[in-house]
C-alpha cells in the first residue's frame, strides 16, 4: 500500500500553505534565536544604525536605503534591537514568497514548493540573515526583480514594468553591487528574441524615467564624493593569487548549499528499494526560455561573486550568498524531470529539519559552550545595552546634558551610539567616514571617548591619546558578558570630553 505523508499531500493540494509554513517557521526561528543569545547585534548592525541615524544621501558604506530602514525599524520598536531583527526576517519572508511566485510561473506551484524547500536549507539564509544591512535588503529586491523580469520577458505582461522599475531603483539605492547585477537581465534580454521585443518598447523608456527619479540624488552625491578614485584593481603580479581567492570564495558559497545536494542525493531513484511505489509531484513541461532564464540567474550571480571576491576581497562581499545562491533550488528543480517521485519521505523530512535547525543549534551551542572552552571573544556576547546605558548616564550626570557624541574604539563606540540619546558616532581614526561630525565639533559639543582597557589603570592607547591629548582617563568600567564562562570581564577605559560653553 502506498504511503503518502501529510506534507506531500499539502504540497499537491495547498502549495502556498506549505510555503508559508516553511518560511514562517524559519523566520520565527531566526527572530527568536538572536533575542535569546545575542547580547549585542551581529555583524555591522550597530554601525548600520549609527549611519542610519544621520539620514545621509550616501556614505562610504554605499547607498542609503538599508541604513534609513534600519533606523526607522529601530525607532518604531522603541529603540530596541528587535525591530531590526524583525525587519531582517521580513526581508527573508518576502524573498522566499517572491521565489515561490517565480517558481510557480516557471515550473508550476508544486515544483515551486520543492524549490523553496531546497533553497531554505542554504546556510546563507540562516544566521547570516540576522545581520540586517544592504545585502540583506538586496535579497527581496533582487527576488522581486527576477519575478517581474520573467513576467515582462517570458509572459509578456506589460503591467509588471512599473513594479520592476521601482525594484531596480530601490536596488540601486541599496547596494553598490546593483549595477553589476543588473547587467545580467540586460544581457539576457538582448540575447533572446522575446527579451529584445520586451525591452525595445516605450515601457522601457518610462521605466528608466522612474529609476532615474529614484536614484538621481544618490548619483549626484556619488559624483561629488568622487569615490571612484579610491577603487583599485589588483596588480598583474597578483592576478593568479586573486583568481585563487575568487575560486575559494565560490567553493565556500557552494558548500553553504550542500543541503540542496544532500536532499537531492537521498531522493535519487537509483537508490530506492525495488518495487518502490513513491508518490509523485507532476508539472507541465518547462519552457526552454524559462530553463535558460533560471540557469543564467543561478550561475551568473555566483560567478560575479567569485570575480568580486578576487578583485575586492571576500570581506567586501559579506552577505552576498543570499543573492548568489537564490535560484539554486529552482535550478535543481527545472533540471529534473516533469514527474518527480518523492522517495524515503520520512528520511527526507528528518534531513530537511536537521539542516534547517542545525545552524540555530550551532549558534546557541557556541554562545553557551564557547566561553567555557576558549578565550576568543564572541562579538555578540558584549553587553551592548549595559554599556550604552552606563556611558549615557555617566555623561548626563557629569554635564546635565544627554550624551551627544561618542568616539574611540569603533566597535565599542558604535554600541554606545545605540543608547537612549542616540549619540553621534565619530570614527576619529578615519573622520572622513563620518562627515556629520569631526574632531573640532566633537570638542565643541563634548562626548565620551571609549577604548579597551588593558589594565586597571585605564590608560588610553597611544593613537587615541594623540587625537585627544586633553582627555583625563576615568577608572575603567568592567562589564559582565552574557555568559562569562572562563573569560575575563570586559574592561572599558573611558574619558569625558566636556562641552565647551558658547
Amino acid at each position: 500500500m502506498r504511503f503518502t505523508s501529510l506534507v506531500i499531500e499539502l504540497i499537491r493540494a495547498r502549495p502556498l500553505l506549505v510555503v508559508w509554513l516553511v518560511v514562517g517557521a524559519q523566520a520565527l526561528l531566526w527572530f527568536v534565536v538572536p533575542m535569546l543569545v545575542y547580547a549585542s547585534p551581529p555583524g555591522d548592525v550597530a554601525t548600520v544604525l549609527a549611519y542610519g541615524r544621520e539620514y545621509q544621501v550616501g556614505t562610504d558604506l554605499g547607498p542609503p536605503l538599508a541604513f534609513w530602514l534600519a533606523d526607522l525599524a529601530y525607532r518604531a520598536a522603541g529603540e530596541h534591537i528587535f525591530g531590526v531583527y524583525l525587519l531582517a526576517q521580513i526581508c527573508f519572508v518576502v524573498t522566499f514568497v517572491a521565489l515561490y511566485r517565480l517558481g510557480r510561473a516557471i515550473a508550476g506551484p508544486q515544483h515551486a514548493v520543492v524549490a523553496v524547500i531546497l533553497t531554505s536549507t542554504i546556510t546563507a539564509f540562516a544566521s547570516d540573515g540576522t545581520a540586517f544591512g544592504p545585502m540583506i535588503l538586496a535579497r527581496p529586491l533582487w527576488a522581486l526583480a527576477l519575478l517581474h523580469i520573467w513576467q515582462v520577458i517570458g509572459q509578456g505582461r506589460r503591467n509588471a514594468w512599473f513594479a520592476l522599475s521601482l525594484e531596480v531603483g530601490l536596488l540601486l539605492l541599496t547596494t553598490t553591487a546593483a549595477p553589476v547585477l543588473l547587467l545580467l537581465p540586460l544581457g539576457f534580454a538582448l540575447a533572446t528574441a522575446r527579451g529584445r521585443r520586451a525591452f525595445l518598447s516605450l515601457d522601457t523608456a518610462f521605466s528608466v524615467l522612474v529609476i532615474a527619479a529614484l536614484v538621481v540624488p544618490y548619483a549626484v552625491w556619488l559624483i561629488r564624493a568622487d569615490l571612484w578614485a579610491s577603487l583599485s584593481l589588483p596588480a598583474n603580479a597578483d592576478i593568479a593569487e586573486r583568481a585563487q581567492i575568487g575560486g575559494i570564495y565560490v567553493l565556500m558559497l557552494l558548500l553553504s548549499a550542500a543541503g540542496v545536494a544532500v536532499l537531492t542525493l537521498f531522493n535519487n531513484g537509483r537508490f530506492a528499494p525495488k518495487n518502490d511505489d513513491s508518490p509523485v509531484v507532476v508539472r507541465q513541461p518547462v519552457d526552454p526560455l524559462a530553463r535558460g532564464f533560471v540557469y543564467v540567474f543561478a550561475l551568473g550571480p555566483l560567478l560575479l561573486a567569485g570575480v568580486g571576491a578576487a578583485v575586492f576581497g571576500p570581506a567586501q562581499l559579506a552577505g552576498c550568498g543570499g543573492i548568489a545562491l537564490l535560484l539554486t533550488g529552482l535550478a535543481v528543480v527545472v533540471t529534473g524531470a516533469d514527474v518527480v517521485a518523492i522517495h524515503r519521505q520520512r528520511l527526507l523530512r528528518s534531513i530537511w529539519a536537521a539542516l534547517v535547525v542545525a545552524p540555530a543549534v550551532a549558534v546557541i551551542g557556541g554562545a553557551v559552550v564557547q566561553p567555557w572552552i576558549g578565550r576568543t571573544e564572541l562579538p555578540t556576547a558584549i553587553p551592548a545595552k549595559d554599556i550604552a546605558r552606563f556611558f549615557g548616564e555617566a555623561f548626563e550626570r557629569r554635564t546635565g546634558k544627554p550624551l551627544p557624541a561618542v568616539a574611540g574604539d569603533p566597535e565599542l563606540a558604535s554600541l554606545v551610539a545605540m543608547g537612549a540619546s542616540r549619540p553621534r558616532l565619530l570614527l576619529d581614526a578615519t573622520p572622513a567616514r563620518t562627515p556629520w561630525i569631526n574632531l573640532a565639533s566633537f570638542q565643541q559639543t563634548g562626548g565620551i571617548v571609549v577604548w579597551r582597557a588593558a589594565d586597571t589603570a585605564g590608560k588610553p592607547p597611544e593613537e587615541i591619546a594623540k587625537r585627544f591629548p586633553d582627555i583625563v582617563p576615568e577608572l575603567p568600567r568592567a562589564f559582565d558578558r552574557l555568559i562569562a564562562g572562563r573569560q575575563p570581564l570586559i574592561r572599558i577605559g573611558w574619558a569625558i570630553v566636556r562641552p565647551k560653553t558658547p
